[in-house]
C-alpha cells in the first residue's frame, strides 16, 4: 500500500533490488538445471549399489560366514534384525544371532527378478525381495518358506551398510 506521504516514484522497486532478485532467480534456475538430470543417474547408481550389497549379504549368509555378514552391518546400536518375533539390536548381537542360525540348515534363494529398491535419500535406501529360506534346527528336517525381506541401507563415512532386516510372511508384491 502506498502511504500518502510517499510519491509514486518511491513505491517502485529500486533497480539494484530488481537486479538482485533476477540474479537470485537465475542462479536458482541454473542450479536446478545443472543438478536435475543427475537424479535419475544417482538413483540408478544407488540401485546398482543396493543390488551389490544385497548379493554380498546373500553370499555371506549361504557361506555361513558371520564375520562377512557383520562387516556388511551398520556399526550402530540401532542396527535391527526383527525375525521370528524377536527384536535383536546392535551389529554384534545381529551377527551372533545369524551364527545360531548357521548351526542348523540355512540357505537363502532370493528371487532377483522381483528385487525392488526405493531410494529414500542420498543416505538411505530400502530393498524388498522375496526369498525362499531353507532352514532347520540342527538334526531336524529342513523346511522351505518364502518371505519378503525388507532391508534398509544407510550410508555413513564408511559407505553403505545394512541397518535393518525384517522378513515379512506375505510375499505378494503388487
Amino acid at each position: 500500500m502506498i502511504r500518502p506521504e510517499m510519491s509514486q516514484d518511491n513505491a517502485k522497486p529500486r533497480p539494484l533490488v530488481r537486479r538482485r532478485r533476477l540474479a537470485a532467480i537465475a542462479a536458482a534456475l541454473f542450479l536446478a538445471a545443472a543438478f536435475w538430470p543427475a537424479a535419475p543417474a544417482l538413483a540408478a547408481a544407488n540401485e546398482a549399489e543396493a543390488r551389490a550389497i544385497f548379493e554380498r549379504f546373500i553370499t555371506a549368509q549361504n557361506a555361513h560366514n558371520a564375520d562377512d555378514v557383520k562387516a556388511l552391518l551398520w556399526n550402530s546400536p540401532a542396527t535391527l534384525l526383527f525375525a521370528r518375533n524377536i527384536e535383536t539390536r546392535g551389529r554384534d548381537a545381529v551377527a551372533d544371532r545369524f551364527k545360531t542360525y548357521y548351526e542348523g540348515t540355512w540357505h537363502l534363494e532370493p528371487d532377483m527378478s522381483k528385487f525392488h529398491v526405493a531410494v529414500i535419500s542420498n543416505e538411505v535406501m530400502q530393498v524388498l525381495v522375496p526369498i525362499v529360506f531353507t532352514r532347520a534346527l540342527p538334526g531336524k528336517p529342513p523346511q522351505q518358506n518364502t518371505f519378503l525381506i525388507s532391508q534398509t541401507y544407510v550410508r555413513d563415512a564408511d559407505g553403505w551398510s545394512v541397518a535393518s532386516i525384517m522378513p515379512i510372511a506375505n510375499t505378494e508384491l503388487k
